[in-house]
C-alpha cells in the first residue's frame, strides 16, 4: 500500500478499484508532483513564505456598508488556529470528513483551508440544502465534524437530531463562547500542516442529485493543484494584481476553483459575496475593482445590459 497520512482511511477504502480508473498521465513539467504534498501549503503558506503576507487575499462587504479585507498572513493565521482546534481540541483523526456549510464569506474560506491543513477531508455543501438533503450527504460521507455558518443553523440543527452518530457541530460567524472563532482564538497562529500524500483525498464534492441521490466525487490534493496549473495560466492568464469575483458557491467546484484556488495560486485577491445576483455583482465589481468574473451565462447577459445602461 502506498503512503497515506490518513488515520481514518474511509475515503481511500471507498475509491473505485484501481483497474477501473482512467489512465492518468502526469508528464508535463507543471504536473510533476512529489509523493507528498498538502494543497494548503502550496496555495496559502507559500505566499507568505515568499514575502507576500501583506498582500490582500480576501475582500468582502462588511456590516453597515463597511469593507473587510484579509491579507494572506491573516488568512494563514486564522486557518492555522482553526486547524489547531480541529486536531487538538476536537482531536479529529487525519482523514476525517468535515462538513462545511456556509455562504461565500471569509470564514468559510478560512475553514476550508483549515481542513486541508489538518489533513482532514472537506465536504462542502450548498447553502440552500435542506435537512433531508444534508442527511444523505452526512450518511454517505460518514461526516465526523461540522463547521457551519451561524446563519444556516436551522437546517443543521434539524439534521443533527436525525444523525445520532454525527460528531461535533461548531458554528462560525458567531460571538458565542463555543463558536469557531472563540474556540480557535487560543490556538497558535502557527500550525505544522499534515504531511499529506499527493493522492490523499482532499475533498468530496457531491453532485446535485438530478439523476438520483447525490454522488460523492473524491478529489486528491494533486487534483486541487492540477486545476490551478493547467487551465488558468493559458486561458485566464491571471496575475497577482487581479481581483476575482463571482456568483458560484464555494461548495460548487466551479466556485471553489474560480473564487478561492485560482486567485490564491498566483497571489491575487478574491471578493466573496454572500449574495451574488447581478445587482450585487455589479456593485461588487465597481466597489472592489474586480478584473476576473465567474458567473452563469444568464448573469453575464444581465450584467452586460446593466453595464451598458450605466455607461449611458
Amino acid at each position: 500500500m502506498t503512503y497515506t497520512s490518513h488515520q481514518d482511511t474511509f475515503a481511500r477504502d471507498h475509491l473505485p478499484p484501481r483497474e477501473l480508473w482512467p489512465e492518468l498521465v502526469f508528464d508535463l513539467p507543471e504536473m510533476l508532483y512529489p509523493e507528498r504534498m498538502n494543497c494548503a501549503t502550496e496555495l496559502l503558506d507559500r505566499q507568505v513564505v515568499a514575502g507576500h503576507g501583506d498582500r490582500p487575499a480576501i475582500h468582502a462587504p462588511g456590516p453597515d456598508g463597511s469593507r473587510v479585507t484579509l491579507t494572506y498572513r491573516e488568512v494563514l493565521e486564522k486557518a492555522n488556529r482553526v486547524a489547531g482546534m480541529l486536531r487538538e481540541d476536537l482531536r479529529l483523526p487525519t482523514g476525517t470528513r468535515v462538513l462545511l456549510r456556509g455562504p461565500n464569506n471569509p470564514m468559510m474560506a478560512v475553514c476550508w483551508y483549515a481542513v486541508m491543513k489538518a489533513g482532514c477531508i472537506a465536504v462542502a455543501t450548498m447553502p440552500l440544502l435542506r435537512a433531508r438533503e444534508l442527511k444523505v450527504i452526512i450518511d454517505k460521507a460518514r461526516i465526523g465534524a461540522v463547521l457551519c455558518d451561524w446563519n444556516l443553523r436551522d437546517e443543521m440543527e434539524i439534521v443533527r437530531g436525525q444523525c445520532p452518530d454525527l460528531g461535533a457541530t461548531l458554528y462560525f460567524n458567531s460571538t458565542a463562547d463555543d463558536a469557531v472563532e472563540a474556540r480557535s482564538a487560543g490556538r497558535s497562529p502557527s500550525f505544522p500542516n499534515v504531511d499529506t500524500a499527493t493522492d490523499d483525498v482532499a475533498l468530496i464534492a457531491f453532485t446535485s442529485g438530478t439523476t438520483g441521490e447525490p454522488k460523492g466525487t473524491m478529489h486528491f490534493h494533486r487534483d486541487v493543484m492540477a486545476i490551478c496549473r493547467c487551465w488558468p495560466p493559458h486561458c485566464l492568464r491571471p496575475v497577482a494584481e487581479d481581483v476575482f469575483i463571482g456568483s458560484p458557491p464555494l461548495a460548487f467546484t466551479f466556485g471553489l476553483g474560480g473564487l478561492l484556488l485560482f486567485p490564491m495560486a498566483v497571489g491575487a485577491s478574491t471578493v466573496l459575496l454572500e449574495k451574488a445576483g447581478p445587482p450585487q455583482l455589479l456593485d461588487g465589481i465597481k466597489e472592489f475593482g474586480a478584473t476576473v468574473l465567474f458567473t452563469a451565462p444568464t448573469s453575464y447577459r444581465t450584467l452586460t445590459a446593466r453595464g451598458t445602461e450605466t455607461a449611458h
